[in-house]
């Protein structure tokens, strides 16, 4: 078992902690493991951690992600495709903490976790240096057993929190939260949007009344505007289908350079 220091939540921890003392926002990249091919993943989470991502989500393919919009879908497809299992994504995940020092996490969804199994989960993700996941149908009220497995590991699980999300449940929710809060900014799926949706800055306020723990925005956010935007309000923003659709849209040898660039973009944005 890992020690204190080098727990999940101390991983997380310190990705903020470095944002913070630097004065810029944290900046979570959202990657499909085995999109666009089971080769490239490794590549383009280094080239997304150059460019200045603190946070690597790695998507666990899923067959019915009802969180999310056609971009996140079609990298799914593609990686189901090619046989990616939660099993590959642990690997790279490993693969990544050993030799950066961004926070790694797995983002998907209940159905794969629950039949790997929570304990063996946790201590599959305890070995690898993952940092926890982040579950999107998986309300808080529904996580005990998940939760259970992870906390004697330090490994975090991330709430999603909506526009409509009732002050009640966030009163009642929020004071347990481990490593971040991450606030949807619309309420809808994952997907790049032109404008941010104005509900966003007054449910970081609502949240940040019942927690001291980071908080950042996602789903939607795809350009620089949307970033400074969120200067001032949230201690992050996630950035996923943006990321898949920097990547689609260059030539093979391209790819990690594109999204190097695009995250990069982003980062600077979340500095000025």
């Amino acid at each position: 078992m890992k020690t204190a220091t080098y727990s999940g939540e101390a991983r997380i921890g310190r990705a903020f902690a470095r944002a913070r003392d630097e004065r810029r926002l944290a900046l979570v990249v959202y990657l499909t493991v085995g999109f666009p091919d089971r080769a490239a993943t490794r590549e383009l989470a280094r080239a997304a951690i150059d460019g200045g991502a603190d946070v690597i989500e790695l998507g666990v393919p899923f067959s019915d992600p009802l969180a999310d919009g056609a971009t996140v879908q079609r990298a799914s497809e593609v990686a189901l495709r090619a046989g990616v299992t939660l099993d590959d994504c642990i690997r790279e995940g490993a693969a990544l903490a050993a030799e950066r020092d961004a926070a790694i996490q797995l983002m998907g969804y209940t159905n794969p976790f629950f039949r790997y199994g929570y304990t063996r989960l946790a201590n599959a993700l305890d070995a690898a240096g993952i940092a926890g996941v982040i579950v999107p149908d998986m309300p808080a009220e529904e996580s005990g057993e998940l939760d259970a497995a992870f906390a004697p590991r330090g490994l975090v699980r991330v709430d999603l929190y909506a526009p409509t999300t009732p002050d009640e449940r966030l009163a009642r929710l929020l004071p347990s939260a481990r490593g971040f809060v991450y606030c949807v900014a619309l309420t809808g799926v994952t997907g790049a949007r032109e404008r941010l949706g104005g509900d966003a800055t007054d449910l970081v306020a609502r949240v940040r009344r019942h927690t001291k723990v980071p908080v950042i925005v996602g789903f939607g956010i795809s350009t620089p505007d949307h970033v400074r935007a969120l200067r001032g309000a949230a201690d992050g923003v996630a950035v996923g289908s943006a990321a898949l659709e920097a990547v689609s849209r260059a030539a093979p040898a391209e790819r990690a350079t594109a999204l190097r660039a695009f995250v990069a973009g982003l980062a600077q944005a979340a500095r000025s």
